[in-house]
């Protein structure tokens, strides 16, 4: 166990691809903390995906030990956290395992959107902020620019902020230098002789020894053989194994106060173990739990079917051993007759929703369809009753609701001020936001502030944001709240047939304009049949877009070489009757294609 006093527990956060995991490895390798042959780059990104995409998913904490020129030997705990918006509360509770944040700038592209957040983030938790200046050796680098704008943004001494290499080393020792000597230890405010308080930042599971919680402890010690309990579960657990990260996991004696490690208690479901949670002992528990505790609420919800049906089983499958490891996933069966048997899955957001696709398809090998994703929307109905909508299918009739509301954030975009104009007609015009304010963020660039509905950034305002600011933009949002919204449920039909996947939630003002996309788009998707097929969108009660496959036609002329002309029409009158019937008891193929057509309305308008 090691002296509080010489303990440093620290975070780094900055926007996706600054170098938050490359830095880590550069410590790594200077602490000697992995064996050279070990040593492989994006060390901490466990999954094939983090380190193809060179996003970190699952942040994963490690311990170093790093002699410092005082002559003393310092234990310093990392969280490596994520970096995209979709995982801001996975972060917040990192940083408040913390005392301290490296906050960390890529130097050819100054501070960015994700940066601001996970800044005001570690403000709000009292952190002692280190600014690093990362990227310096490349061309295009401009430090002494990015130096002033983290000067503008936190206040940091501009003789203070630290510019480094990850890729190449430099300047990362006087980094951790930095770090010992302004990073507040957790002796003042952590004590080991205290009743047990220790905060569940992260949890995976292990088939083998169960869930594998990640904790910070604030006072007291917990061992192996201690019974714990769980406060907002209300649950008690003896533990089995305590340890910590080197970065693999080592079990120890026990874990004091102002230490980092994992617990491990015999706990089966990863939703047992929440992150935010309170660990105490049961014997002898504390009265007041960590603050800031809060339930994962899925932000966008999507239909996920397996390729073929016979996959169905599959896919639960692979589902529920996903849940395993992420507890944020929310997912019940649903059917719809175009699609079959598939589930209705919630998602933090839209990297969320991508990234198990992804591992669906990698870890598990199933092909799996995603319908056009949707936001959660409330209907107060005239029974007074609130009702919750996260399936666009599942939209009551117009005539049972009162009052319908959808979910809107605060949208910050730091751009070049040049891109102002494009992006205020693109948010507020184009996409029903409210601009708010504009803030200066440093040398030749601005926070533009917006009320945005979460249903209109879900598609695809992020690619129109980076084409029309030349990639320069960068965004964050927050969910805010509900606010009443005049929506329309809308129904794809498809030879007069509703087609449940292809259902859709728009505001009245854009209904006519989305249906029409659609309809056309869906007109080129699906095939040609052998009767004439009616494309159609209904809403309020009437039909508001239809567009026509016209049906394949065979020449039942081609054996008539001569005759009446009344001969000629009776096999075409005869063709018209045969064509009538079969579209009647006919059934229309539609490819998977169409059932993203939602997703690409928009893709003529990008081009």
């Amino acid at each position: 166990m090691y002296e509080p006093e010489l303990i440093r527990n620290i975070s780094i956060i900055a926007h996706i691809d600054h170098g938050k995991t490359t830095l880590v490895d550069r410590i790594l390798e200077m602490t000697h903390s992995v064996e050279d042959r070990k040593m492989q780059e994006q060390y901490l990104d466990m999954m094939d995906l983090e380190r193809e995409r060179g996003i970190t998913i699952k942040s994963q904490p490690v311990k170093i030990f790093f002699d410092s020129e005082d002559g003393n030997r310092y234990e310093i705990n990392i969280i490596d956290t994520p970096g995209h918006v979709d995982f801001t509360y996975e972060v917040s509770r990192s940083l408040a395992a913390c005392e301290g944040a490296v906050l960390l700038v890529d130097a050819s592209q100054g501070v960015e959107a994700q940066t601001v957040t996970n800044t005001y983030l570690a403000l709000e938790n009292e952190l002692e902020i280190i600014g690093a200046i990362n990227k310096i050796d490349l061309p295009s680098a401009n430090p002494d620019e990015t130096i002033l704008e983290i000067n503008d943004l936190v206040g940091i001494d501009t003789e203070d902020i630290n510019k480094i290499s990850a890729k190449t080393g430099d300047g990362v020792r006087e980094l951790l230098e930095q770090i010992v000597k302004k990073v507040p230890s957790p002796a003042s405010k952590d004590q080991k002789d205290k009743k047990l308080k220790a905060l569940i930042f992260d949890a995976k599971y292990d088939k083998y020894k169960g869930v594998i919680i990640y904790a910070r402890v604030f006072s007291g010690t917990v061992k192996k053989g201690d019974k714990i309990k769980l406060m907002n579960t209300n649950e008690t657990y003896e533990v089995s194994e305590v340890g910590e990260f080197h970065p693999e996991m080592i079990e120890s004696k026990d874990l004091s106060a102002g230490e980092v490690g994992y617990i491990i208690a015999g706990i089966k479901d990863i939703e047992e173990a929440k992150v935010g949670d309170t660990i105490t002992l049961a014997n002898n528990p504390i009265e007041e739990k960590l603050p800031g505790y809060k339930e994962s609420k899925p932000m966008v919800y999507a239909g996920l079917y397996p390729g073929l049906p016979k996959y169905y089983e599959e896919l639960r499958k692979a589902l529920e051993k996903l849940k395993l490891n992420d507890a944020s996933l929310d997912f019940v069966p649903e059917n719809s007759p175009a699609m079959g048997f598939g589930f209705r899955c919630g998602f933090l957001g839209l990297l969320h929703m991508d990234v198990i696709k992804e591992r669906l398809q990698r870890e598990f090998e199933i092909a799996v369809i995603l319908t056009a994703p949707s936001v959660v929307y409330k209907a107060k109905m005239k029974n007074g009753e609130m009702v919750e909508i996260n399936n666009p299918a599942e939209f009551p009739e117009q005539e049972q609701i009162e009052e319908v509301f959808e979910p809107f954030s605060k949208l910050d975009i730091i751009t070049p001020p040049e891109y102002m104009g494009n992006l205020v007609q693109l948010a507020q015009v184009e996409k029903r936001g409210e601009f708010l304010s504009v803030s200066n963020a440093g040398k030749d660039r601005i926070v533009l502030h917006f009320e945005i509905p979460i249903a209109e950034l879900i598609f695809d305002f992020f690619d129109k944001m980076k084409a029309m600011s030349r990639g320069y933009a960068s965004m964050d949002y927050e969910f805010t709240e509900y606010k009443k919204s005049d929506l329309k449920k809308v129904q794809i039909l498809v030879n007069k047939e509703p087609i449940d996947a292809l259902s859709f939630i728009d505001h009245e003002s854009k209904v006519y304009e989305t249906s029409r996309k659609i309809v056309d788009k869906l007109k080129d998707l699906i095939p040609k049949h052998q009767f004439e097929l009616p494309i159609q969108a209904y809403s309020d009660g009437k039909i508001i877009a239809r567009s026509t496959i016209k049906a394949f036609r065979k020449d039942v002329l081609s054996k008539c070489y001569g005759g009446d002309i009344t001969r000629k029409m009776k096999l075409i009158e005869k063709q018209k009757e045969g064509k009538k019937r079969m579209r009647e008891i006919g059934s229309v193929n539609i490819p998977q294609d169409a059932f993203l057509a939602l997703l690409k309305i928009n893709e003529e308008d990008n081009n």
